[in-house]
């Protein structure tokens, strides 16, 4: 049995690599014919072909990410519906390979990708995409979101804190730092601005060429004192990370794993909306195990019997399936924001669905035929 794993498991492994590689030159090719106008409108300063062509390249490990399910879906569709043809998989089956052997096979492979796309998905996408965003913002700015930055909350003890945030630099430095105070009855304490700020290691922000304003709340009889001081440096405890705020500013979708949980755990503490980033954090989840679910989807393709005829309508078959899984995975996700359901539902719901899609196939093309 270890030589005819080792002749599927090769024979798929290539198949994908080679889907994989198409896929990936493909997305490359629109990617730069898009990025050309970028490279025309900021040449003057200094971003110029080589820069947009990294910049494309960094775009790769989020693209190989997205498609890796339907990539493993094209390949193995076209491995089992080859050995089907070629009547390989029948002197397979006449040596042993019987069909929850096969499909144990099979299920090994794809938790060997699942891994692979977890890894990709968790850490090679964000980083890279973190570094392309930072290339293309030394040319254009640093990185911001919208007119007036990221927004942040913060509670500490009885007060709580508005957090704003103009930019990001490609160091991780916050540039237009403003901090707002509030007490339990929230009346405005005080306003602390920095040109920019850094975060330490022991939970604060050394906020340099630093203001804070002091408000004391007056009565009738008193009227209310401003205090005013300033500094080179400041130092403000506060359980924000600067990846938290690098969070607010890129987008969730290339976030990790850890980021984002610790990111929508921040967000309900402070009482904020975290549900597109519950819905994505879920998507991070299952979304890896897709691949499990497309392997299990391309296995009753080796049980077809044809012995004339192309295998391309098969494959063709095979990509409308992989298409329509992520269609519906982006329509379930749009609709849990919509009506409000559980993230981890409407993660997990496609990959249920196209499970059972698949053992029906299978029983029903190996066990009841």
């Amino acid at each position: 049995m270890n030589t005819v794993r080792r002749l599927i498991y090769l024979e798929t492994v290539r198949a994908i690599a080679f889907v994989s590689i198409g896929f990936i030159a493909l997305f490359f090719f629109f990617d730069f014919v898009e990025e050309l106008k970028a490279v025309n409108q900021i040449r003057a300063l200094g971003y110029q072909l080589p820069q947009a062509l990294v910049f494309v390249a960094l775009l790769i490990p989020a693209h190989l990410y997205e498609l890796l399910p339907i990539t493993v879906l094209i390949g193995t569709v076209f491995v089992m519906a080859r050995f089907a043809k070629s009547s390989e998989f029948t002197i397979l089956r006449t040596s042993g390979l019987g069909p929850s052997l096969a499909l144990k096979t099979l299920l090994i492979l794809g938790l060997g990708f699942a891994v692979f796309t977890f890894v990709v998905g968790d850490y090679v996408s964000p980083l890279a995409d973190r570094s392309a965003q930072f290339l293309k913002s030394q040319f254009k700015g640093n990185l911001t979101k919208g007119k007036t930055g990221a927004w942040l909350k913060e509670k500490q003890a009885s007060h709580h804190f508005a957090v704003n945030v103009g930019s990001i630099t490609p160091d991780m430095a916050m540039q237009d730092v403003r901090i707002f105070e509030f007490d339990e009855q929230s009346h405005f304490v005080s306003l602390m601005t920095g040109r920019w700020a850094s975060a330490n290691a022991d939970a604060s922000w050394t906020l340099h060429d630093a203001t804070r304003i002091q408000f004391d709340v007056g009565t009738k009889s008193a009227p209310t004192m401003v205090q005013r001081t300033q500094s080179q440096t400041m130092l403000w405890p506060n359980g924000i990370s600067a990846d938290m705020v690098s969070a607010a500013v890129l987008r969730p979708e290339n976030m990790g794993t850890v980021d984002l949980f610790l990111y929508t755990r921040h967000l309900a503490d402070n009482g904020q909306s975290a549900q597109k980033y519950e819905l994505q954090f879920w998507r991070k989840v299952f979304y890896p195990l897709s691949c499990l679910v497309m392997v299990v989807l391309a296995l009753p393709f080796a049980y077809l019997h044809f012995r004339s005829g192309g295998i391309t309508g098969y494959v063709f078959g095979g990509v409308m399936a992989g298409i329509s899984f992520l269609l519906l995975n982006n329509v379930l996700s749009d609709m849990a924001t919509l009506q409000g359901w559980q993230p981890w539902v409407a993660a997990a719901l496609p990959g249920v669905i196209y499970s059972v899609l698949s053992l029906s196939a299978f029983t029903w093309l190996v066990l009841r035929r």
